[in-house]
């Protein structure tokens, strides 16, 4: 694996579950690999889980970790070519990911779309230019439209919780009083889509339809309750409108999931990526339900996610 920024990136992602699963048994098996190694973190955005995950993967791994907030410690960085800088703008992403891969053998960055140009967000602006210039290899922890380390762990997660041999997986839009991005739901369809294990339909209402090039083939269910029916995992996300990217639309909040909802799948779990806005996006009732809700076993899998791809680039450079 040379980076790891979309499903592109993945040759054989039921056996990187499998992996991942196994190497969660043994974390610190494969110290050597990061030895002398320097993993980059930078953050445009903010984080909780991702920051703190990919950084412990990094030290399970034997690597030293460095992490860098732009906004608050580094120069703005210019993106456009042929831009005469003089504005906010004071280095290149030329020269700053060149010279960041001197310090760094892996770089993971985070960055999120503004949500006013469609265009330009799914153009990935950010993760596009470091791959372009930088010598290191990159890797996502969340983009403009994609976040393909939450889809790793979401798939791990599946994998260890489930009771069938196909179980059917429900991605249901949930309310939201904010404009979220679809990276999470985008790259969560990818990977459901990619890997042979799972039955996924998607749920939300019309006019939150996501991009049909990533939903093509998948069942869209406008009734939440009817695609409830027999689930054996919710996926809840919220996101906003790719047609009418960018613009607030109406906020549907019986779409909140609650327990009556769940008591239609069959004996189904609750997943989310986190952080949750509860009794919006998911009830207490829920939430604090020991045997549904899974989202804190959920999120120590992007522990294992992240260290099982770190893994991979390190094989391929080592």
């Amino acid at each position: 694996m040379k980076n790891y920024t979309s499903i592109q990136d993945v040759e054989n992602l039921d056996q990187l579950v499998q992996e991942a699963v196994e190497l969660k048994q043994s974390p610190f098996e494969h110290k050597h690999l990061g030895e002398n190694k320097t993993l980059g973190m930078i953050f445009y955005n903010p984080s909780l889980r991702t920051r703190l995950s990919t950084q412990r993967a990094g030290f399970n791994l034997g690597m030293n970790v460095i992490v860098m907030n732009i906004g608050s410690d580094g120069w703005a960085l210019e993106f456009e070519d042929g831009a005469v800088m003089n504005s906010n703008k004071a280095e290149h992403i030329k020269e700053a990911a060149e010279v960041i891969s001197q310090y760094c053998d892996v770089i993971a960055i985070r960055t999120f779309p503004e949500l006013k140009d469609r265009e330009l967000d799914y153009s990935e602006p950010v993760i596009s230019a470091f791959k372009k210039y930088a010598t290191a290899p990159i890797v996502s922890m969340e983009s403009a439209t994609g976040h393909p380390l939450q889809a790793l762990a979401d798939l791990i997660t599946i994998e260890e919780y489930k009771i069938v041999e196909k179980p059917k997986i429900v991605l249901t839009w949930a309310p939201h009083p904010k404009l979220l991005p679809q990276a999470v739901s985008n790259s969560f369809v990818e990977f459901m889509k990619k890997s042979d294990k799972v039955d996924l339909v998607i749920t939300h209402p019309k006019g939150y339809e996501l991009d049909s090039s990533k939903t093509e083939g998948v069942t869209i269910e406008y009734d939440q309750d009817k695609a409830f029916e027999g689930a054996d995992f919710i996926y809840a996300k919220n996101w906003s409108s790719y047609e009418n990217y960018g613009q607030a639309g109406e906020v549907d909040y019986s779409w909140m999931i609650d327990e009556a909802k769940m008591k239609k799948t069959n004996n189904g779990k609750f997943m989310h990526c986190l952080p949750v806005r509860r009794n919006v996006v998911v009830a207490d009732d829920v939430m604090d339900n020991k045997d549904r809700n899974i989202t804190i076993q959920e999120a120590n899998n992007r522990t294992y996610s992240a260290q099982i791809v770190l893994k991979k680039i390190l094989e391929n450079i080592t």
